[in-house]
């Protein structure tokens, strides 16, 4: 990897420039985890990422969304830190595969437009007026780079929700949100459990082959919430092997203020 101190990319059809030393395929809004020689990187996924105290539970999990490509160097360890966190009953790991790395040697098999445009609200709301890989994003709130397992462990503590905001409840094809106060939009999330091997046949991380868990395979909308009890009808997975979650936020880019898987 080279480093430069200033990067012009085609981010998602808009030409941006990063200033500041940084590793050029990696994004260190937090620290000096990117840029690390690939041997160090690799060697911090063999710890496991530290459990900490969060509130979390089950019916209440911490969400944990990963942004990260097949074609970024830099995201092979957050994204195994992210894989053993999808293990955990208290934490739902999301990995969403973005795009703007599609034409950089390697097309992600997994990447979507709308993962994109979900990172790039991330960092709107937070005025960071840019995004890169690999970037946690802990509960719609922190950021991390997620390839230190002690600095993800410590921005899951530092962001935790607890078991507080509306109640989520499922049955009959429909979910219901419980009263709260406040506005939200209520998302629908499909992804797969399963671990999905993948080669990589070109781009920074040709030779490797990575693993994926809990990879995102859609992403929409049901409607809002606006304190007061609503339901909606959720659409079956698209594969049975799929799993469905529901995230209340608010806004775009906005807190993670409820979740639960279906």
């Amino acid at each position: 990897m080279t480093r430069a101190s200033s990067l012009s990319l085609m981010f998602a059809g808009a030409a941006i420039a990063v200033g500041g030393a940084f590793a050029v395929t990696g994004f260190n809004p937090m620290g000096s985890e990117v840029g690390a020689a690939p041997a160090v990187a690799a060697a911090r996924v063999l710890a496991a990422v530290p459990v900490v105290a969060t509130g979390a539970d089950a019916a209440h999990p911490t969400v944990v969304e990963l942004f990260e490509s097949q074609g970024c160097s830099d995201c092979p360890p957050a994204n195994a830190n992210v894989n053993v966190l999808a293990a955990r009953p208290d934490v739902l790991a999301l990995n969403f595969a973005v795009t703007y790395w599609d034409q950089l040697g390697w097309k992600d098999t997994f990447a979507k437009p709308a993962y994109t445009a979900r990172q790039w609200d991330y960092s709107n709301a937070a005025g960071r007026g840019q995004v890169a890989t690999p970037q946690v994003i802990i509960n719609g709130r922190g950021t991390v780079v997620g390839a230190n397992p002690q600095n993800l462990a410590r921005a899951i503590h530092d962001n935790a929700r607890g078991l507080g905001g509306p109640t989520i409840t499922a049955a009959n094809g429909k979910v219901t949100v419980g009263r709260g106060s406040g506005m939200a939009t209520v998302w629908v999330v499909q992804y797969d459990p399963r671990t999905l091997t993948v080669p990589i046949r070109a781009g920074e991380n040709g030779g490797r082959t990575l693993d994926h868990r809990n990879v995102v395979r859609s992403l929409a909308a049901l409607g809002n919430w606006n304190g007061a009890p609503v339901s909606f009808s959720v659409p079956a997975p698209s594969d049975s092997a799929y799993r469905s979650a529901i995230l209340v936020q608010q806004g775009k880019g906005g807190k993670i203020i409820a979740a639960a898987r279906l």
